[in-house]
């Protein structure tokens, strides 16, 4: 995927950043080995801006839609209480199997839930709020996403929406997933009940807080 930030900046960033978990940093080569597209990844600064999230925000229950390898499954675990939770939404059977094996061997894997299919069918099993909400899955379904889990959500939840300017093509759309993010960055920023921050980390994240 394309760079939106200059990559001295991004590299300066990373390494002022507080490190990973050793967990991570080999999770994250395992991904590389072991995956046809390792830049799915989420990554140290993505990662650490999740666990920072919910740490200041004393979540108790996510959810991730879209787990891939459980990167950023495992980095929110890390910021968690003992008795939280995360509810990772996932499709493929391979990435799902390369989390376990970290999440097995994490103090913090037995906060992380996988609910295997689609994550429009596995969501409404969860019955508890929600508080924090990580959005990495098919971009095309992302507004499908966020109006499914927003009734679901405490007042001052948050949504971390990731690859938020994807590859800087918001700036002028001109296939349909651009075009799809660019709405729902305009849905977010003009919805009454929400306020967000749109960042350029990483691939963008957008920070949507509900009110």
């Amino acid at each position: 995927m394309d760079s939106i930030v200059d990559p001295a900046i991004e590299d300066y960033c990373q390494n002022l950043t507080s490190g990973e978990s050793a967990l991570l940093a080999e999770l994250a080569q395992a991904t590389a080995d072991r995956t046809r597209y390792p830049l799915n990844l989420s990554g140290k600064l993505v990662g650490q801006t999740l666990k920072m999230l919910v740490q200041l925000s004393r979540s108790k229950t996510v959810l991730e839609i879209g787990m891939f390898t459980g990167y950023a499954a495992l980095s929110m675990a890390e910021g968690l209480p003992e008795y939280g939770v995360v509810y990772a939404c996932e499709t493929n059977p391979r990435s799902i199997s390369i989390g376990q094996e970290f999440f097995d061997r994490s103090e913090h894997g037995h906060k992380i839930k996988v609910l295997f299919g689609l994550a429009l069918d596995t969501i409404p099993q969860i019955s508890e709020k929600i508080d924090l909400v990580f959005l990495d899955a098919d971009k095309k379904k992302y507004r499908h996403y966020l109006d499914l889990v927003l009734p679901m959500m405490n007042s001052g939840g948050i949504v971390v929406i990731d690859d938020a300017l994807w590859k800087g093509k918001v700036l002028d759309p001109q296939e349909e997933r651009d075009q799809v993010i660019a709405d729902l960055n305009r849905y977010v920023y003009e919805h009454p009940g929400l306020e967000n921050l749109l960042l350029p980390v990483r691939h963008g994240i957008n920070i949507v807080r509900k009110l």
